[in-house]
């Protein structure tokens, strides 16, 4: 696992047989979601509030997950700006009996801080 990222998992999460495609690997956009959700908390944390995802940058699916795999994922801000926030989101699904480790997929998520009219509103200071 990538050092930038915290030791411990902002989400974990198993697939279900509903989330198969197929080919016998979880949908891309399943774990799309999830992504997404982890990296909406960590974005929320930093804004001390409203968020919403804006871009998703450098999204590359390593290995596919599988049924019966648990995913971990890992998100912290990379970047900060005015009003965003890059949030830098690893997966790493444990799998198998011995619980291996897989890097699954990565990607950078970029979230705006909202007022309460849904308008871009400044971060808070660090």
């Amino acid at each position: 696992m990538n050092s930038d990222c915290p030791p411990e998992p902002v989400l974990r999460v198993a697939p279900r047989p509903a989330d198969i495609n197929s080919n016998g690997h979880i949908f891309g956009g399943w774990v799309l979601s999830q992504m997404d959700i982890a990296g909406g908390i960590v974005a929320a944390r930093t804004a001390q509030g409203a968020t919403a995802t804006v871009a998703i940058e450098a999204m590359a699916f390593i290995a596919p997950i599988h049924m019966g795999d648990v995913i971990s994922v890992y998100a912290n801000v990379e970047r900060r700006g005015r009003t965003s926030m890059g949030i830098k989101i690893e997966v790493i699904a444990s799998r198998g009996p011995r619980e291996d480790k897989v890097k699954v997929t990565e990607g950078l998520f970029t979230f705006v801080a909202l007022d309460e009219n849904h308008r871009p509103r400044a971060l808070p200071p660090v």
